[in-house]
């Protein structure tokens, strides 16, 4: 981890909405059980939910949570930012959860990880705990719904629109660094479609294609064409 994050890394009290509201026992059992942990560009922290890693609350950087299709075809459900909590890898403890969900790190990314056992004891004990679970639960599927909302209903071109614009937020820039591949992950769209739909933007001047870089030329164009596909 470099200095530079270590020095941004808050207690894990700044980090979870109900510590106020759980008892002095609990909030030590957390911080004896959590463990500060470093991730890099790629890696899995969990890879579905036979693999109850525990939750992980992020402290800087970037993940993606996933699903994998029997070909190898990935679609992101959601992503997680600072101060995002990350249920899905407790998966153990979400006993209606039937499909499996894989994250991973989309860049240097510093983590609590709290074990699924630890933070499961004090959420049935302590109703503060136990509604923000459910709340955070209810919010993810919702995403995952309105996610399912998108594939089946919008078009790619109006998606891939969409992406691009949150990815320029995500950067603060109009020049993304990512591939094609890595597009084509993200809207469970295989790579040479995401290329042949970005030249297409690019023959309408919306986007600048270089190697390895995509330049945002045309923001009100991209986000005429986003529409409904717009968060």
């Amino acid at each position: 981890m470099s200095g530079a994050q270590a020095e941004n890394v808050l207690p894990l009290s700044a980090y979870l909405p109900f510590w106020q509201k759980i008892s002095a026992s609990e909030q030590s059992k957390l911080l004896a059980a959590a463990r500060q942990r470093t991730f890099h560009n790629g890696d899995v922290l969990s890879s579905g939910r036979n693999e109850c890693t525990g939750l992980f609350v992020v402290c800087s950087g970037q993940l993606r949570a996933f699903i994998l299709s029997e070909n190898g075809k990935e679609l992101t459900l959601y992503r997680l930012l600072p101060r995002d909590i990350c249920l899905m890898s407790a998966s153990c403890m979400l006993h209606s959860l039937q499909f499996d969900i894989q994250i991973e790190a989309l860049e240097e990314t510093v983590v609590y990880q709290i074990p699924t056992e630890a933070y499961k004891s004090i959420m049935e004990q302590s109703a503060a705990v136990a509604n923000y679970t459910n709340e955070l639960m209810a919010s993810r599927f919702s995403e995952v719904v309105w996610l399912m909302d998108q594939v089946l209903n919008h078009r790619l071109d109006s998606r891939l629109a969409a992406l691009l614009l949150e990815e320029k937020d995500l950067a603060g820039s109009d020049t993304l660094v990512c591939t094609h591949e890595q597009l084509g992950n993200h809207l469970g769209s295989a790579r040479e479609v995401v290329t042949r739909m970005l030249r297409y933007f690019q023959e309408e001047k919306l986007v600048r294609l270089t190697r390895g870089k995509i330049e945002i030329t045309n923001e009100k164009g991209l986000e005429a064409l986003a529409g409904e596909s717009l968060r």
